[in-house]
């Protein structure tokens, strides 16, 4: 994006880095203050790259290892190669967060959690952040749960009549999804209603927890499905593609994670979950330390770099306070 430009200057960050935790991890102190406090419970991964330079082939990489897309997400492999822990909800669950600062907002497409090659039956189910969690999961008005049953029970004795006809799973797949929905009825309503969550809790996540849609009432809803026995959550967070205005919009991002983030490993670590729950954090490539478009004292823009960039993961057996890797001084 940046080819056009006839000078690549260096722009410093304007923000403040400092040493974070005893692991010592330089990171954005300034912005992300309450992460910073988890430091040492975080294995930092600096030595990532990859081959892409644009977001569809990157985003499908990280999410399926290959630029093409077609094949099966990390959560579909989960899912089929670990199973369900409850029936009454999916193995692999998608939560969309809404960013706080909505500027540059891109397409997330469904297919980043297919199935691809695998049975239907592993892509992700994604929730919505308003109204019905899951479009058509409750019965319609004046329909009551009996003759919905019924319903699901004549419809799947077709589609067995069909699979023992044609003999293509998708067909299993269609009865499972039908049974699933159904008991997701009594679940799902359940699992998204959070007032059986204590003040604690919300003093821990902040307010936006209560707010449907926020990256924070999305790691809420992490935590309730890890809780659950979901083998697989994924939360995505639009808005990080930052060409130009990076003061005016980084801000409101690292925002919207950073106490939610601190407050997830710390929920979990107090439950006793995190030991055997893994959480990773990060995207498809990292930003370049020289600037695009126009660069002053105040602001400044940066391109895509697959080149090297960072990601953590913590819990799961993830080693806390280790930093892995390192770029040269000019990345």
């Amino acid at each position: 994006m940046t080819s056009g430009q006839a000078r690549f200057p260096i722009a410093p960050t304007k923000y403040k880095f400092g040493a974070a935790g005893e692991c010592g991890l330089m990171m954005n102190t300034e912005l992300l203050p309450n992460l910073a406090k988890k430091a040492d419970d975080i294995c930092w991964m600096r030595s990532l790259h990859t081959e892409a330079i644009n977001h569809e082939p990157a985003i499908t990489a990280m999410q399926t290892g290959n630029q093409v897309t077609g094949r099966p997400c990390l959560g579909s492999w989960a899912s089929y190669g670990l199973g369900s822990m409850n029936e009454n909800l999916p193995a692999f669950v998608v939560l969309v967060a809404i960013p706080g600062n909505r500027e540059q907002e891109q397409a997330i497409s469904s297919r980043l959690w297919s199935a691809g090659y695998l049975p239907g039956r592993h892509s992700g189910v994604s929730f919505r952040s308003s109204s019905d969690p899951i479009l058509f999961i409750n019965n319609p008005p004046g329909i009551p749960k009996a003759i919905r049953g019924q319903s699901i029970e004549g419809i799947n004795a077709l589609n067995r009549i069909n699979y023992e006809t044609i003999g293509d799973p998708e067909t299993q797949t269609r009865m499972q999804q039908y049974e699933m929905a159904f008991r997701m009825q009594a679940s799902v309503p359940k699992l998204t209603d959070l007032s059986s969550e204590s003040k604690q809790t919300f003093d821990l996540y902040g307010e936006d927890a209560k707010k449907p849609g926020s990256f924070a009432n999305t790691a809420l809803m992490a935590r309730r499905l890890a809780e659950r026995g979901v083998r697989f959550a994924q939360v995505y967070h639009n808005n990080w593609d930052h060409h130009a205005n990076v003061s005016g919009r980084m801000p409101d991002q690292c925002k919207d994670v950073d106490r939610p983030c601190y407050a997830l490993l710390e929920d979990l670590k107090q439950r006793g979950m995190l030991d055997d729950t893994l959480v990773i954090w990060g995207g498809e490539f990292g930003r370049t330390i020289y600037s695009q478009g126009g660069l002053t004292k105040d602001n400044y823009g940066r391109d895509h770099h697959p080149r090297c960039f960072s990601m953590w993961m913590a819990g799961g057996g993830a080693k806390g306070g280790t930093i892995y890797g390192e770029t040269d001084d000019f990345s």
